[in-house]
């Protein structure tokens, strides 16, 4: 809508409309010419907002946007998170082993106690034993299969899976960053869907990504490896010959 219309829904002049816009407290208008431009109509409660901390706190434009941005960006994470969790939660297992349990099927208790110890499981917060279920149930599984394939504890360490958290903890903050800047300013009402879209698609992804990386990764290091064997010892250094006290 134009201005003068969107002044007359939100009751603030067209001018001071205007000047919010110029401070960042609004989106800059959709121009189709010079002097034509076009304000979304989802700007009336934020306009009105704005004006209300105005007139009842007295705070400056740039404390009012420092308020503002940070409510509207709390009320969509706390969307996203919601999201997420319910499509991990329909995707985990349902199952769930007491700490007994584990341990009576093969896992070693110190394997265990090391993996929560390091924050990689939690047991349930709502059982008196120490249950585990959803995702740390299946990584305990995965552990599990990897013993029973042959891989022992001696060539794959439990203590390595600290290498991959910290590894995948940085891939996690770079999704969750690029989501934030490039999906949430756009989505608007379809923001939940997206959310559920992406988190699904996401698994997928790094999965492709990883078996593609994987053979030129091990050939480039195999490749490194060999330069290295071939590559000369260093030069003796020579000894200066000390002199003689006279």
């Amino acid at each position: 809508m134009k201005v003068s219309a969107l002044a007359k829904m939100s009751g603030v002049p067209a001018a001071t409309i205007k000047h919010y816009v110029r401070e960042g407290l609004l989106p800059e208008p959709s121009r189709t010419s010079k002097n034509m431009a076009y304000y979304d109509v989802s700007l009336v409660p934020r306009i009105k907002k704005i004006k209300e901390l105005q007139r009842t706190r007295f705070l400056p434009l740039k404390v009012i946007k420092s308020i503002l941005d940070e409510s509207e960006l709390e009320s969509e994470d706390e969307t996203v998170g919601a999201t997420i969790a319910r499509v991990l939660e329909q995707t985990a297992p349902t199952e769930r082993r007491t700490r007994e349990e584990l341990i009576a099927s093969g896992m070693p208790e110190e394997q265990l106690v090391w993996l929560r110890g390091a924050g990689l499981i939690t047991p349930q917060p709502d059982s008196k034993r120490e249950v585990y279920a959803g995702d740390d149930l299946e990584l305990l599984r995965v552990l599990g299969a990897s013993r029973k394939a042959g891989i022992t504890a001696e060539m794959l360490p439990v203590t390595i899976l600290g290498e991959y958290a910290q590894a995948l903890r940085t891939l996690v903050e770079i999704e969750v960053r690029m989501f934030r800047e490039g999906v949430m300013p756009r989505a608007g009402d379809d923001l939940p869907a997206l959310t559920e879209a992406a988190t699904t698609l996401s698994e997928r992804l790094v999965i492709v990504l990883r078996r593609r990386m994987l053979v030129p990764t091990m050939r480039a290091l195999a490749e490194q490896a060999k330069r290295s064997r071939s590559a000369p010892p260093p030069a003796p250094k020579k000894r200066t010959p000390r002199r003689k006290a006279e």
